[in-house]
């Protein structure tokens, strides 16, 4: 069964993960759940957090298209794109890299349907580990630096919507209230559910 992607306002999501030291086939158990659950949801990065897990661990899985060009390099080398990914960033470290800020049109799963402009820096260096625990270093802009970017924000318990300007956030927040509200009931039913069972 393919994990639960939780949304906005389960207290997990802010909550910053803590450093990955067991390298096991647990752990790579996990990131292959991880991978199945954001390929199910459509998604092109996923956190340990959205998961229910507070670890330093995301996975991104950024497909090249005509309309999406981005520049990369990994451990010096520029190998297909198709060999890379999915990228597994365990225990990530970004450093932001000189030069320009671009906007985009940012989703999350966490948040289905809610969409709006967040400007990041354009260039990241990233050094990480592998579910193995080999540690790589990845460079690249576009729209792979920004998912390297908004995962690694979950990971510290930060969510996209922080990163909004106030206008932006303004016209989402109906969307926001209502996410809210559709999560509260949720968990509520969940709460009642286990509450009859347990």
């Amino acid at each position: 069964m393919a994990l639960r992607v939780y949304q906005y306002d389960e207290a997990i999501l802010r909550q910053a993960g803590e450093r990955v030291e067991v390298f096991d086939d647990a752990l790579f158990r996990l990131c292959q759940d991880m991978l199945e659950a954001m390929d199910e949801n459509d998604g092109v990065g996923l956190a340990a957090q959205q998961v229910g897990r507070a670890i330093q661990l995301c996975v991104v899985d950024v497909p090249r298209s005509r309309d999406e060009t981005f520049v990369y390099e990994l451990d010096g080398k520029s190998p297909p794109l198709e060999l890379i990914m999915p990228i597994f960033l365990v225990n990530p470290q970004v450093e932001i890299l000189p030069g320009r800020e671009t906007e985009y049109l940012e989703g999350c799963l966490s948040f289905p349907g809610v969409f709006g402009m967040v400007r990041r820096p354009d260039w990241v260096s990233v050094r990480y580990q592998d579910p193995r625990g080999n540690f790589h270093n990845l460079r690249c802009n576009g729209l792979l630096g920004r998912c390297v970017q908004h995962e690694v924000d979950h990971l510290k318990g930060i969510l996209y919507i922080e990163r909004m300007e106030k206008p932006v956030l303004r016209e989402i927040e109906p969307q926001l209230r209502k996410l809210k509200k559709k999560t509260r009931k949720f968990l509520k039913k969940q709460k009642k559910n286990h509450g009859l069972h347990g």
